[in-house]
């Protein structure tokens, strides 16, 4: 493509990404690494895969696998759960969900640490802590 004319290489009009062209793709997206495990229907088990971004309605991860579009999926994210949804779209090793119930994409950025076994550094920080000095 070149960059300056915004056309492809092949000579065709590249179309711009405007908001008419995303009827179907409402809410604020959350860019972001997750790892999550994901079951598509048939699956034995769950797999391991790159959440890469984030909505109150879907999502999109690195999957290196063609599945077909309205294949149902779930999702097993941290501080949310298991999370039902269809696939939307499937290209190159990524995949887009819709999912069936919208969710609070904040929850799956909020620390899992507060326990008696996290370290100190992995805490949120609740004030300053100071010790006496001693010689």
């Amino acid at each position: 493509m070149d960059a300056m004319n915004r056309e492809p290489g092949n000579g065709t009009q590249m179309v711009e990404d405007d908001d008419s062209n995303r009827a179907d793709r409402t809410g604020r997206r959350d860019s972001l690494l997750l790892m999550a495990q994901m079951t598509l229907a048939g699956d034995a088990a769950p797999r391991e895969v790159r959440v890469r971004n984030i909505s109150e309605g879907g999502l999109m991860a690195e999957l290196p696998l063609a599945v077909e579009i309205g294949a149902p999926i779930t999702f097993d994210l941290r501080g949310i759960g298991p999370v039902a949804g269809r696939v939307a779209w499937s290209t190159q090793g990524r995949v887009g969900v819709a999912f069936d119930r919208p969710i609070d994409p904040k929850l799956v950025r909020k620390p899992v640490g507060g326990g008696t076994t996290t370290p100190d550094y992995a805490k949120p920080a609740t004030g300053l802590r100071t010790r006496p000095f001693s010689y």
